[in-house]
């Protein structure tokens, strides 16, 4: 039975370990003995070298993945299946070309039963929040990337999860873009305040937005091995706390523990091509 004093969503000693298809079988363990939570209303971002299984861990919190030890719990109760309590934002584009921006946005809650009615008055409202209430009637194809980003965006939130899973939504933007949408982003979180666990390449973005920072260690079997909490003013503008004396520290900080990661996991990536 869920605990309202519990975390929102809690991964404890968690390993994911996966066995090729070829004759030789070979096993992979890309993440290992990872404990991280995420309480009711906390940003926490991910950062850590390409590789180190941060999506792994991400659908691991979605449900789309079972680890092969560990437990995850949401709000103090097993996870089984389909995390339901989760939105989910990922990477690569996810919006149905053949469906308009409206349409992606009613599609989950045409999945859930809701009458199109209503459906539609929930999405249309959803689209004016991320400034596209004009826009309802475009295609994928005839939006720009920060704007299918922002229909993404009000895809999930839609949805009114207590747990959002972003997975480098803004890793394809332009700068500007970009900031556009982490400030977009943060200004919705502020007004909801759900569980967020954000998963990035790029640690300005991390301390921007989060509220605290893990860093993952190199692959392969990574695992936490730093954990830093921001203690940023809010709310935020992403390019202006970027500036601040507070921000630089935790920076410098936290590159300290991930810089030898990085490095590891980049020699790491270039073996197969030395061999």
């Amino acid at each position: 039975m869920a605990s309202p004093d519990a975390p929102a969503l809690r991964l404890t000693g968690v390993r994911c370990t996966f066995v090729s298809r070829d004759e030789a079988a070979q096993r992979y363990t890309a993440v290992d003995q990872v404990t991280l939570a995420v309480g009711a209303g906390e940003f926490v971002s991910v950062v850590g070298p390409t590789g180190c299984g941060k999506s792994t861990l991400l659908n691991v919190a979605a449900g789309l993945l079972s680890p092969s030890a560990g437990t995850v719990e949401v709000f103090g109760a097993p996870l089984a299946g389909l995390n339901a309590r989760a939105g989910y934002m990922f990477q690569a584009e996810s919006l149905m070309p053949w469906r308009s921006a409206l349409g992606n946005v009613m599609a989950g809650l045409e999945f859930r039963g809701v009458p199109e009615a209503q459906a539609r008055e929930q999405a249309e409202a959803w689209l004016r929040r991320v400034g596209l209430g004009g826009f309802g009637d475009r295609y994928p194809h005839q939006l720009s990337g920060g704007m299918r980003k922002r229909t993404s965006l009000a895809q999930v939130l839609v949805l009114d999860p207590d747990i959002i899973l972003m997975d480098e939504p803004f890793s394809a933007l332009d700068i500007q873009t970009r900031q556009l949408m982490e400030n977009e982003v943060l200004d919705l979180w502020q007004q909801k305040r759900k569980a967020v666990l954000f998963i990035t390449h790029d640690l300005d973005e991390a301390i921007a937005m989060s509220d605290r920072v893990v860093v993952m260690s190199a692959g392969p079997a990574s695992r936490p091995i730093g954990e830093f909490t921001v203690d940023l003013e809010r709310p935020r503008d992403v390019a202006e706390v970027r500036t601040t004396p507070r921000f630089i520290d935790l920076h410098k900080a936290i590159w300290s523990v991930l810089r030898d990661e990085v490095l590891k996991g980049y020699r790491q990536q270039l073996q197969p091509q030395e061999a």
